[in-house]
């Protein structure tokens, strides 16, 4: 009796109300509609409605996309909560997603840094260079403190 009554008393949105509570497209949420990311209904005269629910994970999905997550394992998450009313599963699904994400992003920084920190050295060259400077000075670069570096450097 008491779901009845709080299915009685959620608010029931329009697909054009939900989509500006969402800030996504008509488009986008009849693709989750499709995917079966949301529960929605329909009115005897066959219209879609959603509830706040689907607003919620609307917002959910928005975020977890920000994150790098594809739809596919958002509805792995969302598909959850049927196997496990505790939330357990879903937030075990959710930990180990998002420590996959971290570490995958820390590997791209570590790139991104080893870019950032090539081309500081390439700008400290060019900048330490003599006036005049229109080629690699060649046998110069036997006295060179960054020979090592130095992909133009071949010891004889």
């Amino acid at each position: 009796m008491r779901g009845l009554i709080i299915f009685l008393l959620m608010k029931r949105y329009k697909i054009g109300e939900i989509a500006k509570l969402s800030e996504l497209t008509l488009r986008t949420i009849r693709y989750y509609g499709e995917l079966g990311l949301l529960s929605e209904g329909r009115t005897g005269g066959n219209q879609r409605y959603y509830s706040d629910q689907d607003l919620v994970y609307l917002k959910r999905i928005k975020e977890l996309k920000s994150l790098g997550f594809s739809l596919e394992e958002i509805s792995r998450i969302i598909k959850l909560k049927g196997e496990d009313e505790s939330g357990n599963k879903r937030r075990t699904e959710l930990l180990a997603q998002y420590r996959s994400k971290l570490s995958q992003s820390m590997e791209r920084m570590s790139v991104i840094q080893s870019h950032i920190d090539e081309l500081k050295w390439h700008i400290d060259q060019l900048e330490s260079a003599e006036d005049g400077f229109t080629e690699c000075p060649g046998s110069a670069c036997a006295g060179c403190e960054h020979k090592t570096k130095c992909i133009f450097f071949k010891q004889t």
